[in-house]
């Protein structure tokens, strides 16, 4: 089997494919969409990070692509129903990197408030500008939380910690931390020091903050953005910096972001005053990033060598534990009446005794783990290949 790991996955990734015998090749960057479909046309197993685009058109070219691991939070880079329509899973992580994430936002949010960042910038042009007027302590000032997810609500316990008040907004029902208060949108920008955004990256938050929600903001606030780059209008950002509306901001996301290292970065944010700019490191801690390619890397193999979709994304929950003595197969299906019972018939009519199965749907699709007692042949797989509304059959052992 073939597997390829893009965008600098970290190395630990690849150990239980190289363990058990695979080739795994792995590259620094991501790949645009014509060299992509290039290079996976012979791969089964794909891990990307948060650049690399799964479209239904790379979909096309890779007809022997089993599952796809997504080694960051969100999964808005990958063509889900896509996936699901040719019976691939997907899996991501959406935990290893959220306390990292987490600590920045409270770290940018003290260099905010204490002007860290461009009393440094003037240190190394030469400048030797000690003064207190500007800088605040942070304990006593009030920070607003959007999106009181994994994230969020991580920094809202370290936040209170060092003694800020938190509110926070979120569009479902979540249980405050501590001595946090669920407020509304509007509310939050009325009377926070700190904005600062967590939402997901789904397209109805796409310019979800703009000039109507600066204006709306506490003159003298600052704002920072961990979440996605196509959230924040950057030109009604930096005018409400230079205007002085806003005191400072903190922004690791960006709308247009250079496909790889060293490549050249180009933002309406450049060489404002108080404004820290970093490259969406939020997540990219080396404890953050040993977690996720441990995480997603054991999910992928549990998916390739035991049809193990625990946690998956787009498919059905289903596990079996493995025994020696059973030989396993993987049905893939539309989500249609009867689709377990023409499985089994098909393997009855051949004298073959199912030992165990689990079948489970989600949306338009369902997925069957069955053990059988006897060992697969070339007919049995035609015959579950060939009952009407399959996606996909897998033998695995």
């Amino acid at each position: 089997m073939k597997a390829l790991f893009l965008e600098n996955i970290h190395e630990a990734a690849a150990a239980p494919f190289t363990k058990a015998g695979h080739e795994v090749r792995t590259l620094p960057g991501s790949l645009d969409e014509e060299t992509l479909i290039k290079e996976v046309k012979d791969i089964e197993v794909l891990g990307i990070r948060s650049k690399t685009k799964v479209t239904q058109r790379l979909l096309d070219a890779a007809s022997k692509l089993l599952v796809v691991g997504a080694f960051c939070i969100g999964t808005d880079q990958i063509d889900l129903p896509a996936c699901s329509d040719r019976g691939i899973a997907v899996f991501n992580d959406p935990h290893s990197n959220t306390r990292s994430v987490a600590e920045l936002a409270l770290g940018e949010i003290i260099m905010l408030a204490r002007r860290v960042f461009q009393n440094s910038v003037e240190l190394h042009q030469g400048q030797w500008e000690k003064s207190a007027k500007g800088c605040h302590e942070v304990r006593g000032l009030t920070v607003g939380i959007v999106g009181y997810g994994k994230i969020g609500s991580q920094l809202s316990e370290l936040a209170q910690a060092v003694g800020m008040k938190v509110i926070f907004c979120d569009v479902t029902e979540v249980l405050a931390r501590g001595n946090a208060k669920k407020v509304s949108f509007e509310e939050l920008l009325q009377k926070s020091d700190f904005v600062t955004l967590h939402v997901d990256g789904r397209p109805h938050n796409r310019g979800f903050f703009g000039a109507e929600e600066f204006r709306m903001m506490k003159e003298g606030s600052y704002f920072l953005n961990l979440s996605r780059g196509f959230v924040v209008d950057h030109e009604a950002l930096a005018e409400n910096l230079r205007g002085g509306k806003l005191k400072g901001a903190a922004i690791d996301v960006f709308p247009k972001e250079p496909k790889g290292k060293g490549a050249t970065f180009s933002d309406k944010l450049q060489n404002l005053p108080n404004v820290i700019l970093t490259p969406h490191v939020g997540g990219s801690t080396e404890e953050a990033q040993l977690h996720i390619a441990h995480l997603v890397s054991a999910r992928l193999f549990r998916y390739v060598e035991a049809g193990d979709t625990v946690l998956s994304v787009n498919f059905p929950h289903c596990r079996l534990d493995r025994t020696d003595h059973n030989h396993r197969l993987v049905h893939i299906h539309r989500n249609q009446p009867g689709m377990l019972l023409a499985i089994n018939k098909v393997i009855g009519e051949r004298g073959i005794n199912v030992e165990r199965q689990v079948l489970d749907t989600r949306g338009e699709v369902g997925y069957a783990i069955l053990d059988i007692n006897q060992e697969w042949d070339s007919g049995l797989v035609a015959a579950l290949e060939g009952i009407p509304h399959t996606i996909r059959f897998r033998p695995l052992y």
